[in-house]
């Protein structure tokens, strides 16, 4: 009997927006909205608090209009799948791991988001 195997691809993160979103037409005309985010990585054994600073991009209409108008150190909060996106260099081929956003929100001062200073 074989087991079907079914992948999974979700990302949710909670962090602060290190900079202003910043928006570029690709050659398709496509919207690409780009912006980053400070997560704190838990590792227990570390002394204080390690950081990852992701990238996140959305082409979804919606978000991108919210993501325009959050202003670095708010705290937000993204619903999405990492891809790996390739692209020709010349010395070669390139990658990037990104956050692919569907959905997106600030969250309230009051819900009491991560302790994160801004990179």
């Amino acid at each position: 009997m074989s087991v079907a195997v079914i992948d999974r691809n979700d990302v949710v993160l909670r962090g602060r927006l290190s900079a202003p979103a910043e928006a570029r037409t690709l050659p398709s005309g496509d919207l690409l909205l780009t912006f980053r985010l400070v997560v704190r990585r838990p590792e227990p054994r570390a002394r204080g608090q390690s950081v990852d600073v992701l990238t996140c991009i959305t082409y979804d209409r919606g978000l991108q209009r919210r993501a325009a108008v959050w202003q670095p150190g708010d705290v937000v909060e993204v619903e999405g799948a990492l891809q790996r996106r390739f692209w020709r260099t010349g010395t070669g081929t390139a990658s990037v791991c990104e956050v692919n956003c569907r959905r997106g929100r600030k969250v309230p001062r009051s819900a009491g988001g991560p302790d994160v200073r801004t990179a």
